[in-house]
């Protein structure tokens, strides 16, 4: 896999696991286009409360290949947000968000399906984040 594949639109399903068992799930697209120092993510879907309650949401992240197989994700202002060697199957990385930590491992072990697993802990947040990705 290289850093080019991700190119293109993929299917997401999400589901967000509260602590204290709330569930919520999203289902939309993410797009991969290429930029003029990476890939652009642009994320659209509709996020389904635990309550039944529906809201539109969107993200924008920047993707960056940097030196042997690393990739540098930026927030959509630019901010640095984490990085993963695109080289292992199954990388992690962490991202201090003060008060809170995000830890994410990815699974690229089933490519072109692939996940991100987000576990956030802290005063302020306590979840779990899987997102699976496929054309």
């Amino acid at each position: 896999m290289r850093f080019t594949d991700f190119q293109g639109e993929w299917r997401i399903e999400r589901e967000i696991v509260e602590a204290g068992g709330a569930t919520h799930r999203l289902a939309g697209t993410a797009q991969f286009s290429s930029s003029p120092d990476g890939l652009l993510y642009r994320e659209d879907g509709v996020l389904v409360t635990d309550t039944g309650a529906r809201f539109a949401a969107s993200r924008v992240y920047h993707w960056r290949e940097v030196s042997g197989g690393r990739i540098q994700v930026l927030f959509e202002d630019g901010r640095d947000f984490h990085t993963f060697d695109l080289t292992n199957s199954c990388p992690e990385d962490q991202h201090w968000c003060d008060p809170d930590q995000y830890r994410v491992s990815y699974d690229f072990s089933a490519w072109p399906h692939w996940q991100s697993v987000w576990t956030v802990s802290g005063p302020r947040k306590d979840y779990r984040m899987t997102t699976r990705y496929q054309r």
